[in-house]
């Protein structure tokens, strides 16, 4: 054990930086922060009619596997990467390193962004599943302001339970992995046992359910292989957060082994036991037709038809606890990456305080807070504005797909280029080989592709001008003043004179 944490602070001093961080995850708790980030009870659940309200049950029994695919081709290569790079903030430090400053820069961006949005998306999904299954215990309805209040409550209860340690969060994300298997077992068994019906063909028989047919999930069309694309929103919604396993790279025993293992494990169990439990969900439903009319309630009025109540309360509340873990955990992998590019002088205004690292606690505490005090403005923001009669939540949420796929893609286009090279000298000890990772890496640019083209469909057309926006004025703010602000990482001679200063911040720790 001495001789790896040894190791891993080598590595971490030899990238430029001190052993700030507690280094007390071990490789299952590693694994387990990115399975509660996937969480299929939340995405799998909350996502359902993704695959009711396009070709019905294909959607789940086809749909869920082609999806989770293409998820699986980014993980792959971004564990190869990890390997070879395991630092906080990986994303940020793989397109720097690999590419160049500007690469790292828009990555840091806009996995951050994706981030911050995607935490708000995640608690606001929590809050409406609390209001429609507890709620009423607490007088809470839809109203946005009862869905903020209870966002920002939840937010600074996760925020907290960060600030007190790596520890205590990963205690709470490893007990999270066990409930969600758990439950997701209890939920199949159940729903299979007392289903009126087991009709195994709605796995594998497509029908146009868009427009009123489906409930409205998406607009009336006739082109099944645009619909059969939409489906795959469920899955690839559902299978990302795994960038937490890197992100907490710094804080991971063994991290060069256990980080990429982490990742993998996480994606491989999520997409298993995600397409049992849809699939179990689609077979479970008592009138087919029925159901996919109900739009979004079909998963709900699914388990009060066919469930005994005790049960579904039951079930109700394992879930809801699996969605505040979820968020917890992504609380935690957002501020890494918020300290990661801070460390750098990345944020233009208080890096110094938001990278700062409590000595009593370990954590990165200002970029804790920071994280939290902006998803919750954004919270805010999606609850109570819109744009040209859409609400900023459903915009946000479909660019939000763009930019952290997009994330993972740029430091894996820079990897396909950089490996072999003195850049990428040499492949991490989590090794697939260098014509397998630009195998996958091919198959990822074209996985990114495909998001970006399901994600700007009609209703959603200004994410496509969210994106661009974003876009241009990053480019903009980059050679306007951070081209020549922004250094970076530290390289070559910056690193040997960093060790000096690495040893005296290493001893506040000691």
């Amino acid at each position: 054990m001495a001789s790896e944490h040894h190791e891993d602070v080598k590595i971490l001093h030899s990238m430029g930086y001190a052993q700030e961080l507690a280094r007390r995850m071990s490789g299952f708790s590693n694994f387990a922060i990115s399975f509660s980030i996937i969480c299929i009870l939340s995405g799998g659940i909350n996502s359902f009619a993704q695959a009711t309200g396009s070709v019905g049950g294909a959607g789940a029994g086809i749909g869920w596997i082609a999806g989770c695919f293409v998820s699986g081709f980014f993980a792959i290569c971004m564990a190869q990467i990890a390997s070879a790079y395991p630092t906080a903030g990986g994303l940020y430090h793989w397109g720097s390193i690999l590419g160049n400053r500007f690469t790292g820069w828009i990555t840091a961006w806009l996995n951050l962004l994706g981030l911050i949005t995607v935490m708000g998306a995640i608690n606001i999904g929590t809050a409406f599943f609390f209001q429609g299954t507890f709620g009423s215990i607490i007088g809470m309805t839809v109203d946005p302001l009862h869905i903020v209040l209870f966002v920002v409550v939840v937010t600074i209860a996760q925020a907290i339970i960060n600030h007190l340690g790596i520890k205590f969060t990963a205690l709470l994300t490893d007990w999270s992995g066990y409930l969600i298997l758990a439950t997701t077992v209890v939920l199949v068994v159940a729903l299979l046992a007392l289903a009126p019906t087991h009709d195994w063909s709605r796995l594998w028989t497509f029908a146009n359910n868009s427009g009123d047919v489906g409930g409205n999930v998406f607009p009336k069309t006739d082109n099944m292989l645009y619909l059969f694309s939409l489906c795959l929103l469920l899955p690839i919604y559902t299978i990302t957060g795994y960038d937490a396993s890197a992100h907490t790279s710094e804080e991971t025993k063994n991290a060069a082994m256990s980080v990429p293992k982490g990742i993998i494990n996480s994606v491989i169990i999520s997409s298993l036991a995600g397409w049992v439990m849809v699939s179990a969900i689609m077979i479970a439903i008592p009138d087919l037709a029925v159901g996919v009319s109900q739009g979004w309630s079909v998963f709900f009025n699914t388990m009060t038809a066919v469930l005994p109540d005790w049960l579904v309360k039951v079930l109700y509340l394992a879930i809801l606890i699996a969605q505040f873990i979820c968020g917890l955990a992504t609380v935690t992998s957002t501020s890494r990456m918020l300290f990661a590019f801070s460390r750098d002088g990345g944020v233009p205004v208080f890096s110094k305080q938001i990278a700062g690292v409590s000595v009593r606690f370990r954590t990165p505490v200002v970029a804790i807070w920071t994280g939290a005090i902006l998803e919750m403005l954004f919270v805010w923001l999606a609850q109570t504005q819109s744009i040209g009669g859409t609400n900023i939540y459903t915009l946000v949420v479909n660019a939000t797909l763009i930019f952290l796929f997009l994330s993972f893609t740029v430091p894996i286009v820079a990897g396909f280029f950089a490996i072999g090279t003195p850049k990428w000298p040499t492949m991490g000890p989590w090794n697939i080989g260098v014509a397998a990772y630009k195998l996958f890496a091919v198959l990822s640019v074209l996985g990114m592709a495909l998001i970006v083209f399901i994600a700007i469909q009609p209703p959603n057309g200004q994410v496509m001008w969210i994106t661009l926006a974003f876009l241009v004025v990053a480019a903009i703010i980059w050679f306007a003043f951070e081209k020549k602000r922004f250094e970076g990482p530290p390289v070559g001679d910056k690193i040997l004179k960093r060790q000096a200063e690495i040893a005296e911040i290493e001893k506040k720790f000691t």
